[in-house]
């Protein structure tokens, strides 16, 4: 039973995914922990990967997110527990592969090309003891994979930040690595850069058809890229699964609250609906709500898109806004309720809403809302991811 509720189905309705036949993981860590000195930055981890996923890492600094990849790239020992890379123990139960023998291939977030050499000679790096016409042949197949066979023979500082991503993600693949890791891709690049090299990245590691495992710390970046995303706190795994499914129905509080802005509003079960300050939803409009929690308050999980505000002066206004954030094209308004909660509220850039102005908060979501019993509720009732 995750967060209270008692789940058979999938978000979409759909059956939840079966459990995945041995054959198709590639690397599994059973209680891996590891500590530096008295400090335990992960306190026991178990993970499986899927063959050809791209898997995300995603918590905030000091989650042990970056010091489980380098784990797995062997650039760490563990202190605990067992890593496996296709069945076979590469740390763990007295043996160590080291990072040149795992067939694992890393790119860093400052893409680490060397100056000296061109892109061509960059990519080829790893390849000096294939024959020169099979080398010759795969930075071939890797320049135009990653879409710069024009920029061959340019050295790094004639290439853009994107080209060189790129040059970088070309290098790690040419070796034909059994997986490859991610360290925070695309922190060095500026924010439309990103976007425009999010789908190129999964666009290249898809068509390699290579297993990926990537660590970020952007909610956008890890829901945009992914296959599943793996989020972290504190050295354990939250929550594991599809982007869609830890967003909209996320197993825990802190989960809620990481992967974008979350408020919570406190309802009453009664029968076929939740009495909320926002009125009545119906019980077939909450998630997975079982009988046993008939007669018990809960917490339903809000998010920005999922409630609208109207401005009202008459019996129907519920609350008055007491923040406003022009992004652009949204504008996210915070709304304190008469109740005492606080509920946020996206709108349209077109929409006008003055501060302290008096609001009706009505839940206008077109999807099942998430849920947390109220005796597992946090010291706060709202978690906002800024």
């Amino acid at each position: 039973m995750a967060n209270g509720q008692l789940l058979t189905t999938a978000a979409d309705g759909q059956p939840e995914t079966p459990t995945t036949p041995v054959d198709d993981i590639v690397l599994e860590l059973e209680d891996v922990g590891k500590r530096y000195g008295t400090e335990e930055v992960i306190p026991e981890l178990s993970l499986s990967v899927r063959d050809g996923e791209i898997l995300t890492l995603l918590g905030p600094s000091g989650c042990g997110k970056t010091t489980t990849l380098r784990l797995i790239a062997g650039l760490e020992k563990p202190n605990d527990g067992e890593i496996r890379l296709r069945g076979d123990d590469v740390a763990g139960n007295g043996r160590f592969v080291p990072p040149e023998e795992r067939g694992v291939g890393v790119v860093f977030q400052e893409f680490a090309l060397f100056p000296h050499l061109t892109a061509r000679e960059n990519i080829a790096f790893g390849l000096q003891e294939w024959a020169d016409a099979e080398r010759d042949a795969r930075v071939d197949e890797l320049l135009e994979l990653v879409g710069l066979e024009a920029q061959g023979e340019a050295y790094p500082d004639e290439l853009s930040g994107g080209q060189q991503q790129r040059i970088a993600l070309a290098r790690s693949l040419a070796p034909e690595p059994e997986m490859l890791l991610l360290d925070e891709p695309f922190s060095n690049l500026d924010v439309d850069l990103r976007v425009e090299m999010r789908e190129e990245v999964r666009r290249i590691i898809k068509e390699a058809g290579v297993t990926a495992i990537s660590v970020t710390h952007d909610q956008e970046e890890a829901l945009s890229i992914s296959d599943r995303v793996a989020v972290m706190n504190d050295g354990d795994i939250e929550q594991i699964d599809t982007p869609q499914q830890v967003f909209q129905q996320p197993e825990s509080r802190f989960v809620a609250g990481f992967l974008g802005h979350a408020s919570f509003l406190s309802g009453a079960v009664h029968g076929d609906s939740v009495d909320t300050a926002l009125g009545r939803v119906l019980r077939d409009d909450v998630n997975g709500l079982a009988h046993q929690y008939d007669g018990t308050n809960i917490d339903l999980l809000v998010r920005p898109d999922d409630v609208t505000a109207f401005p009202s002066e008459d019996t129907e206004a519920n609350g008055h806004v007491v923040y406003r954030r022009y992004l652009g094209p949204t504008v996210l308004y915070r709304v304190e309720l008469d109740s005492g909660e606080t509920i946020e509220c996206m709108h349209n850039h077109s929409d006008r809403i003055d501060l302290d102005e008096r609001v009706a908060v009505r839940v206008t979501a077109d999807h099942e809302l998430a849920w947390f019993p109220a005796d597992q509720r946090d010291r706060t009732t709202q978690v906002a991811a800024d």
